[in-house]
């Protein structure tokens, strides 16, 4: 957030790219959404209650949603509901008098919090680094928290496979990947575990620090007691997702999005 002309909108691309988030912004929104929307205090109300819906609904998925947006005033940031604020106070007056007008100090909210952020200095690139390191400490993995388990051999992580993950991180709050050491036992597993714990990683940035991957021994067999004090849960996936084929993948016949791709070279 933050005056027109404050290099916001430059921060969200930035970060939208690295954190691979969903976008919304606010001049686009009212644009092709939100055309019924003026300026008015009681516009720029619904225009940001609006914007909180749009991303609650977008963060569903599980992954990060990026509005950027002026949101002058406490009562439309309370409208738009915000776990996590960037207040880009680079300038102290932007192009449209009425809003510098109507502008408000969010650190002054009530709900500003220490977890917020505030960019002053710097190249949007290091804007942008800041962002990232701040939003990475909020969401640090913590051992004791509630975690989802998946286990699988991943020979290679796909579309599918991540679909799984967001939706553990999103009932759960964080996921432990389990990696069965099946490297070159048979063609079907020609993948080592850094290999796949790499791309684990680099399909998944937007989960930061929610997810964790760990190497198992060929876990073939899953027995427990009584009153374990976990649950056992199948997550269905659609049948496009449920088609998408490792085998198919390493021959080159479709991608790990699982598009058909055609015959890659050896």
């Amino acid at each position: 957030m933050g005056l027109p002309g404050s290099g916001k909108t430059t921060l969200a691309e930035k970060l939208v790219a690295k954190l691979n988030a969903v976008w919304f912004n606010a001049d686009a929104v009212r644009q092709e959404i939100h055309k019924d929307l003026g300026f008015s205090a009681e516009d720029r109300t619904e225009h940001a209650r609006r914007m909180g819906k749009l991303s609650d609904w977008a963060a569903l998925g599980g992954g990060y949603v990026i509005s950027d947006f002026c949101c002058p005033t406490e009562e439309t940031r309370e409208a738009f509901n915000p776990d996590f604020v960037i207040w880009v106070d680079r300038i102290k007056e932007g192009r449209y008098e009425d809003t510098n007008k109507l502008f408000e100090d969010p650190t002054k909210d009530k709900r500003w919090d220490e977890h917020d952020l505030i960019l002053r200095e710097g190249t949007p690139e290091e804007w942008c680094e800041t962002a990232l390191e701040n939003i990475f400490e909020t969401e640090k993995w913590d051992n004791q928290a509630p975690t989802a388990l998946l286990i699988g051999r991943y020979q290679p992580f796909h579309v599918g496979h991540k679909t799984l993950v967001a939706e553990s991180v999103k009932r759960t709050g964080q996921c432990c990947i389990a990696l069965r050491d099946v490297a070159g036992i048979d063609e079907s597993n020609p993948y080592d575990f850094e290999k796949v714990k790499a791309e684990i990683y680099a399909a998944c940035v937007e989960f930061g620090d929610k997810i964790k991957v760990v190497e198992l021994p060929n876990i073939t067999d899953v027995f427990y007691g009584r009153g374990v004090g976990y649950n056992i849960e199948q997550l269905e996936l659609s049948k496009e997702l449920q088609s998408v084929s490792a085998t198919k993948i390493r021959a080159g016949e479709i991608g790990q999005d699982g598009k058909p791709t055609g015959k890659r070279p050896e």
